[in-house]
C-alpha cells in the first residue's frame, strides 16, 4: 500500500501527549500527519483548519481513551470521516486507554491497533498498514 499524502489524527486534549509522542514517530518514518497543536497556528481560525485538514487528508486515525469519548470535537471528525466516502477503509481506530465505545460504536467494525500495551508494538502495526517498518531507533526510544 501507498503512504499517506496525510494522516489525520483526531485525539482529546487530555491525551495530547500520546498523539505528540505518535505524530513524530510516524512523520520519522515519512508519514505526514495532520496533528492540531503542531498545525494550527496562532491567530488561524482552529475550526476552519481542522475542517479544512479533514477534507485534505486521505487517512484518519483516532486515538481512543474515555477522554476520546467524551470529546464533541472528537465525536464531530469521526462522524465526518465516517461520511466521507475518501476515507473508505482508511480509518484507523487507536486503542490507547480501555474505554467503552458505544457513543463511536461504528468504529468497532474497523481493525484496531492497540496502543494500551507497548508502543512500539503498536507503531509497528499502524506503519504495517503502509508497508512502512519501524526502524531501531524508533523501537527502543518506547
Amino acid at each position: 500500500m501507498m503512504l499517506p499524502s496525510e494522516v489525520f489524527l483526531s485525539h482529546a486534549d487530555k491525551d495530547r501527549a500520546m498523539a505528540q509522542r505518535l505524530a513524530g514517530v510516524l512523520t520519522g518514518h515519512g508519514v505526514p500527519v495532520f496533528f492540531s497543536p503542531r498545525n494550527i497556528l496562532g491567530a488561524q481560525q482552529w475550526q476552519n483548519e481542522i475542517l479544512s485538514a479533514l477534507r485534505r487528508c486521505d487517512w484518519f486515525a483516532v486515538l481512543l481513551s474515555p477522554d476520546a469519548i467524551n470529546s464533541m470535537w472528537v465525536k464531530r471528525e469521526v462522524a465526518l470521516a465516517l461520511q466521507d466516502p475518501r476515507y473508505e477503509s482508511r480509518i484507523v481506530p487507536l486503542k490507547y486507554r480501555a474505554c467503552d465505545l458505544d457513543s463511536l460504536q461504528w468504529l468497532t467494525l474497523f481493525q484496531m491497533i492497540d496502543f494500551s500495551g507497548d508502543f512500539a508494538v503498536g507503531c509497528r502495526d499502524l506503519l504495517k498498514i503502509w508497508g512502512v517498518g519501524l526502524r531501531d531507533e524508533f523501537a527502543e526510544r518506547s
